[in-house]
C-alpha cells in the first residue's frame, strides 16, 4: 500500500497523497462563483465568458499574487437571460487554485504535528482572505458591469462538515457508537471518472474490486457501494450538449472505525483526483452520509427477497446498467452466520 509509510494524520493541506491504482490526491482550493448584473443593461445581455476569465486571471495575478490558467476556470452562462429577473444571476462556475507550494512550511526542525497545525491554520486563513477579497467584487467587461459572489463549496470545507455532523448526532440516534458517542462512518463521493476505478481489460464500468482496493488505502472497510452516476453528467451539461452516460460514478464507503472515516474525509476534502499518465484532474464532490445508506440497502434487499422468483427476475433485468454494485458481506450477514442454528 503506497501510504503505509505515511499515515494520513501527517498529510498537510497542501500535500499530495499517492493511493492505489495509479491514483493521486492533489491539493487545490476550489471556489464557487456566481455572477450577478450590476446595471440593468447587463442583465439582458449574454455575458462574455472569455472576457470574464481573462479579467479574473489578471485579478488573481495582480491582487492575489497567484497564477491560474483558463483550464482552472469554469464559467457557464444561464440560458434565456432575457427571460430572467433583473437581479437573477447571469452565469455561474468555479475557480480552482492548484499551485499551493508557497504555503508550505520552511521549518524542518520543529515537531511535525506542531508544524501541521501551523500550516493548517495558515492555509485556512489564506483561503478565507482570498474569498474575502473576491466576494462582491465588481467586474467591468467593456461597459457591462457584474458583481461576483464567491464561496468555498460545502464539500471542500472539512471544519464545517465536522461541525455539521457534531450538530446532527447531538440530536439523532444514528451512526457509529463507541463509548456512548455517536459518530459518522460513511463517505459519499460523486464525480469520480468511472474508467479510473474500472478493470480496463474487463469493462469500462466501475469495478467493486478496484474501488475496494483504492479505498482500503484509508482504513478497513465495512461496506462499499459503487454505481454509475449520470446525474453528474447532466449537471455539467446545462447548456444542452450531448450527454454521454457512465462517465462518472458515485461511491459510498463505510469504514469499520470512525478514526479511519475522519482521516479519509479530511484528506479527500480540498483535493482533486489525478490518474498517472493523464492530464485530467477530477474535481469530485465528497461529503458524509447521514441517511443510513447501508441500512436502507439491507432493508431493500430483505424486501426483494419476499418477491416471488419470477418477479425478482423482472426487476433484476430492468435497467441493469444502473444497478449498484454492493458489497456482498455486511455486518448482518456475519451475525446470521454466527447464530445460524
Amino acid at each position: 500500500m503506497s501510504s503505509s509509510f505515511r499515515p494520513l494524520e501527517t498529510i498537510s493541506p497542501t500535500g499530495t497523497l499517492e493511493i492505489e491504482n495509479g491514483l493521486s490526491l492533489v491539493p487545490r482550493v476550489k471556489l464557487n462563483l456566481t455572477v450577478h448584473p450590476s446595471i440593468p443593461s447587463s442583465a439582458t445581455k449574454p455575458i462574455d465568458e472569455w472576457k470574464l476569465k481573462r479579467s479574473l486571471i489578471e485579478f488573481a495575478k495582480t491582487s492575489l499574487s497567484i497564477t491560474i490558467t483558463e483550464d482552472d476556470l469554469d464559467i457557464k452562462r444561464f440560458k434565456d437571460v432575457k427571460k430572467r429577473k433583473r437581479d437573477d444571476p447571469v452565469a455561474h462556475g468555479s475557480l480552482s487554485i492548484r499551485d499551493l507550494g508557497f504555503l508550505n512550511s520552511k521549518k524542518r526542525n520543529e515537531e511535525e504535528s506542531e508544524d501541521l497545525k501551523i500550516l493548517g491554520k495558515k492555509f485556512r486563513d489564506w483561503r478565507d482572505n482570498v474569498v474575502e477579497k473576491m466576494d462582491q467584487m465588481e467586474v467591468n467587461l467593456q461597459g457591462e458591469k457584474y458583481r461576483l459572489s464567491v464561496a468555498v463549496p460545502e464539500s471542500d470545507d472539512f471544519e464545517k462538515m465536522k461541525k455539521s455532523w457534531e450538530d446532527f448526532f447531538a440530536f439523532a440516534n444514528k451512526g457509529y457508537v463507541r463509548g456512548g458517542r455517536q459518530e459518522p462512518d460513511t463517505i459519499v463521493m460523486k464525480g469520480v471518472p468511472s474508467r479510473w476505478v474500472a478493470e480496463p481489460r474487463v469493462s469500462s464500468k466501475p469495478s467493486m474490486l478496484v474501488t475496494h482496493t483504492v479505498f482500503s488505502t484509508f482504513g478497513k472497510i465495512r461496506n462499499l457501494n459503487v454505481a454509475e452516476d449520470d446525474d453528474q453528467d447532466k449537471d455539467a451539461d446545462e447548456n444542452g450538449g450531448d450527454i454521454i452516460s457512465g462517465l462518472h460514478c458515485k461511491i459510498v464507503v463505510q469504514f469499520e472505525k470512525h478514526r479511519d472515516f475522519y482521516n479519509a474525509l479530511k484528506v479527500l476534502c480540498g483535493r482533486s483526483l489525478q490518474k498517472q499518465g493523464s492530464r485530467l484532474k477530477a474535481d469530485y464532490e465528497v461529503t458524509w452520509a447521514k441517511d443510513g445508506f447501508f441500512q436502507n440497502s439491507r432493508s431493500q434487499a430483505r424486501e426483494n427477497s419476499r418477491v416471488p422468483a419470477e418477479g425478482r427476475g423482472h426487476y433484476r433485468n430492468e435497467a441493469p446498467r444502473h444497478e449498484p454494485h454492493s458489497s456482498q458481506f455486511t455486518a448482518d450477514d456475519t451475525r446470521r452466520k454466527r447464530f445460524k442454528e
